[in-house]
């Protein structure tokens, strides 16, 4: 995840100064057996492990999920992840060092990240994924210094192997693996070697085995006290096998979320709208099938939009003006097909629970491509308004704040032939609207 300080009241120029420096256990496992084991991590990578794939969606517009890393295919569920479709159980290891003592508490960097991470995936889900956190009481102590470890974002294969070899063992006679789906190992954010701009998940192409279970992929956490807001849940996303959105320039310098801007938490953890994708809500498995309109007919095709935030009882303000609590089991998401591998999608976005912050609201078209690997692309926002930007002191991509097509507008997307028109909004604050194929 790109590190940047909040772009609330700092000048575009000075952020891009910024980013160019710029998913426990049977109770005691002996060390030998954790040695044993971590030598595994002489081959980590940032690429999943082989999948198994889980039959999930057969509609016509499913794009078919293929071997890119964290791939958009929505026709199957890899099974080397965990699914966030009920509770699951995240353990918090919270590790020191000998070259410096702590000046907070494990209980402060708790809650750094919780509830907070947990009330973001509670309202993206719609109530139907619950993660919670076990943070640890006390301090466990790393046999080496930080500054042994190197840690840095674009860290070496051996240094990591190092942390994550220390870190199991001292944490092992602490933890039973086996009790958690999530693993955070969060670091003391005022030890001399620790960067944070190393948060990140560590993607094992073969697992631990720990306690009678696999850990396929660990969070390590580097993050300053107070940390970014939400990077927790960007880095949880990617153990539900959700890809970056970001660009990274070749050479470090430049605008890192020309792709989506401020529309995914998996662009930015500081995105004003920062609630996930309603293509991601249907891979993760929180939309109904009736809930994603596959547009298949040629010509002219009306439906429904419900705001991509809204859950049963959430207030939204329709054309009427009051707060209205009747949505939240429509259409979410339209999508037309427009090769083997890639959709355009369609969705309402507003200032409704994640999105709160939202710069601008209306309907968001968005291309995916699931052959697209995370990190190259695989979602860009299609921008409706590409003369004009918005939120300029707020907007962590102000040419992309204001992208959704308005109410009353139309607008075609270029070299699609696809053109959507905004009709109006419903008295519940629905949007109505046209969607034309071979415009």
């Amino acid at each position: 995840m790109p590190r940047q300080l909040t772009p609330r009241g700092l000048g575009r120029e000075a952020l891009r100064d910024r980013l160019s420096r710029s998913g426990v256990r049977p109770r005691m496992r002996s060390t030998a057996a954790m040695c044993a084991t971590m030598s595994a991590l002489a081959a980590t990578s940032l690429v999943s492990v082989p999948s198994v794939a889980e039959p999930f969606s057969a509609a016509p517009c499913a794009l078919p999920r293929t071997d890119t890393h964290h791939s958009e295919g929505v026709d199957t569920w890899n099974a080397a992840y965990p699914r966030p479709a009920r509770r699951l159980e995240a353990v918090m290891v919270f590790l020191s060092f000998p070259d410096s003592r702590p000046l907070v508490t494990p209980a402060e960097l708790a809650a750094d990240h919780f509830p907070a991470t947990s009330r973001f995936f509670q309202r993206a889900s719609y109530g139907k994924f619950t993660l919670r956190a076990h943070p640890l009481r006390r301090w466990i102590r790393m046999p080496r210094p930080s500054t042994a470890y190197a840690i840095e974002r674009d860290w070496t294969v051996a240094h990591r192997a190092a942390y994550l070899r220390d870190a199991l063992s001292v944490a092992d006679r602490h933890v039973d693996f086996s009790r958690y789906d999530v693993v955070y190992f969060v670091a003391d954010p005022y030890a001399p070697g620790v960067d944070s701009d190393a948060t990140k998940v560590v993607n094992l192409d073969r697992p631990l085995r720990a306690d009678g279970t696999d850990i396929r992929r660990v969070v390590t956490v580097f993050e300053n006290h107070p940390p970014d807001r939400l990077v927790l849940a960007h880095e949880t996303g990617h153990v539900f096998d959700l890809p970056d959105l970001y660009h990274r320039p070749v050479d470090g310098k430049g605008d890192w979320d020309t792709h989506v801007g401020d529309w995914d938490l998996m662009g930015s953890q500081f995105a004003l709208a920062p609630d996930l994708f309603g293509w991601h809500k249907w891979k993760l498995g929180w939309l109904e099938p009736r809930q994603v309109r596959c547009v298949r007919e040629a010509g002219q095709v009306r439906l429904t939009l419900e705001p991509l935030g809204a859950g049963p009882g959430t207030p939204v303000t329709g054309a009427a003006g009051a707060p209205s609590f009747g949505l939240g089991r429509g259409t979410k998401l339209a999508v037309v097909r427009t090769g083997p591998d890639s959709a355009l999608a369609f969705e309402a976005r507003g200032p409704v629970g994640n999105d709160a912050a939202a710069c601008r609201q209306g309907v968001l078209v968005y291309r995916v491509s699931s052959d697209t690997r995370s990190g190259r692309g695989p979602i860009e926002v299609i921008d409706a308004h590409p003369r004009t930007g918005a939120c300029w002191e707020d907007s962590v991509y102000p040419p992309l704040a204001d992208a959704p097509v308005a109410l009353g507008e139309s607008f075609t997307v270029p070299g699609e032939g696809v053109r959507v028109e905004v009709e109006g909004r419903t008295a519940s604050g629905a949007w109505t609207v046209k969607i034309t194929t071979g415009a």
